[in-house]
């Protein structure tokens, strides 16, 4: 526990991503015989490209990639880690768990290691979750990723969900500090919603049993979305005690950019403030927000002091966001 005088603090000090590949554009998904058009998913989801991992490119692998350009930007060894969460809905393996993957390939020994599972929720959950053990006292340095591989899950026969995902990874190293680094956070979960987004199926002795395949109820996860992520970030705002119009920038999950400017509005926030890239990534689920701030923060609109508000949304049915100053 943390018995000392002044508050201890969870602060990012680096920022990593990668994605896989070369960018495939809507019209390379029609070649490929899928029953859409570059108008259609445009219009309705403001994705134009998105990447997919190579066989055998794991989230495991993609994970490492954006673990080390993390750890370079934090110039923190890696075997200085003792805490490290990853967050995926496509592991490696049932079991063991990708986080212990990960840290056999970085070569640290030791640190805690295990996986988050909420969807395209995941990075802001295992965000929040370093947050309280390094809040705790008992950790002190920490490497939070999202990574995931949805094309190994999408029903190429099914134009309205295989059109909207991606791959890739990214990540964050946070370290103990007194100055001020996460300063809120909120997570919530609906279970009842379970059925709207999911992967109804399961390996049972040696045979898949179920839909093997992503099933989403498109309509009913806008409506979800849109409810809960503006109302999720005034309550983060509030725990903070900060106006939302108070923040400098919002990341939220790149699913659907009718959805991320349907959140700004409500929040009063100029799309200026808002960090977009759905239509170059798609929905890379719990890959999305770590990526986005990745990008923001390595062409320099995030700096230093700046207040930032990352929020996602996903199967479970979950949701969250995490403020923090960069």
């Amino acid at each position: 526990m943390n018995n000392g005088k002044s508050p201890v603090y969870a602060r990012v000090t680096g920022t990593g991503g990668y994605l896989p590949g070369y960018p495939v554009s809507n019209f390379d998904l029609v070649a490929r015989g899928i029953d859409t058009s570059d108008e259609w998913i445009v219009e309705r989801t403001g994705i134009c490209s998105r990447h997919f991992a190579a066989e055998g490119e794991t989230s495991g692998v993609m994970a490492k990639i954006a673990a080390e350009r993390a750890l370079a930007m934090a110039e923190l060894d890696p075997a200085l880690l003792d805490l490290i969460i990853v967050a995926t809905s496509t592991p490696d393996f049932v079991f063991p768990s990708t986080a212990c993957l990960l840290q056999g390939a970085l070569g640290n020994h030791g640190a805690t290691a295990f996986d988050v599972q909420a969807v395209c929720s995941g990075f802001v959950y295992a965000f929040a979750v370093a947050d309280k053990f390094m809040r705790s006292g008992t950790h002190k340095k920490a490497l939070v990723v999202g990574s995931d591989a949805f094309s190994n899950i999408l029903d190429w026969q099914d134009r309205g969900t295989c059109v909207l995902f991606g791959d890739g990874a990214g990540a964050v190293v946070l370290e103990a500090a007194e100055a001020p680094g996460v300063l809120s956070s909120v997570l919530r979960a609906d279970g009842s919603q379970s059925g709207i987004l999911s992967v109804p199926g399961q390996v049972r002795c040696g045979k898949v049993w179920g839909d093997p395949f992503l099933r989403m109820e498109g309509q009913a996860v806008f409506r979800n979305a849109v409810r809960v992520l503006a109302s999720v970030a005034e309550e983060c705002c509030q725990a903070a005690g900060i106006k939302s119009h108070e923040i400098d920038w919002l990341i939220p999950h790149q699913a659907n950019i009718r959805i991320i400017d349907a959140t700004s509005r409500k929040m009063g926030l100029a799309r200026e403030k808002v960090i977009i890239t759905v239509d170059r990534h798609g929905n890379t689920s719990a890959a999305s927000v770590p990526l986005a701030l990745d990008e923001a923060v390595r062409d320099g609109r995030i700096e230093r002091g700046q207040r930032v508000l990352a929020e996602g949304v996903g199967g479970g049915f979950t949701w969250g966001a995490v403020l923090f100053e960069f």
